[in-house]
């Protein structure tokens, strides 16, 4: 289990992580908080200690910030890169800046290039949740759907069963070698069980 202080990349910025942990912890957030913090994290790792190579500290501070913002708007994953980009530009490089907020932008799609090393770690780590076992998937899909609370269910259906489609359109979920050949086949069971749960409750 990753130790969320401890995996913060920057030391002298304990109080901007702290700023990003009490984001995660806003009791109003359902999936997208501190554990889901500590399970891409904790993913990033998996997958580097796989042998796959990545640029650790934009890709770290990417997961830490890529929903820094989070409250079911569409431009959450560009608000979030916007927070990045001024927090850090007082601290870091400004290549490293440009980088973590580009990573932080394409959590809205999880569709890197074939040669974005950095991109296709983070995309990875983020939608590992869809391999998950059945009962920490099943409290995934709770989660997702508390924080749609104020959504009919007709209309979370309609919206839900969209996004997993989009998901299944694609020629794969997982872009590191390791990650498709060891998550894709449960990741794609999982939706599409979900899919069809969606499809068939009246």
């Amino acid at each position: 289990m990753v130790d969320l202080p401890d995996s913060w990349p920057l030391s002298a910025a304990d109080d901007l992580r702290d700023e990003v942990l009490a984001a995660y912890a806003d009791p109003t957030r359902g999936y997208h908080d501190t554990r889901h913090l500590t399970e891409v994290l904790g993913r990033l790792d998996e997958i580097a200690d796989a042998g796959v190579a990545y640029d650790r500290l934009p890709v770290v501070l990417a997961a830490w910030f890529h929903d820094g913002v989070y409250d079911g708007e569409r431009d959450a994953e560009e608000r979030s890169a916007i927070w990045a980009e001024e927090a850090l530009a007082p601290i870091l490089e400004p290549a490293v800046v440009a980088e973590v907020a580009r990573l932080v932008r394409l959590t809205e799609t999880h569709l890197p290039e074939d040669d974005d090393a950095n991109g296709s770690a983070l995309s990875d780590a983020d939608l590992a949740i869809l391999a998950a076992p059945d009962g920490r998937y099943a409290e995934y899909v709770a989660a997702v759907r508390a924080e749609f609370a104020h959504v009919d269910d007709e209309s979370f259906r309609f919206g839900r069963s969209e996004v997993l489609r989009g998901l299944l359109a694609k020629p794969h979920l997982f872009h590191t070698p390791y990650a498709r050949a060891s998550w894709e086949d449960a990741a794609r069971a999982n939706v599409e069980r979900e899919l069809a749960g969606l499809e068939t409750r009246p």
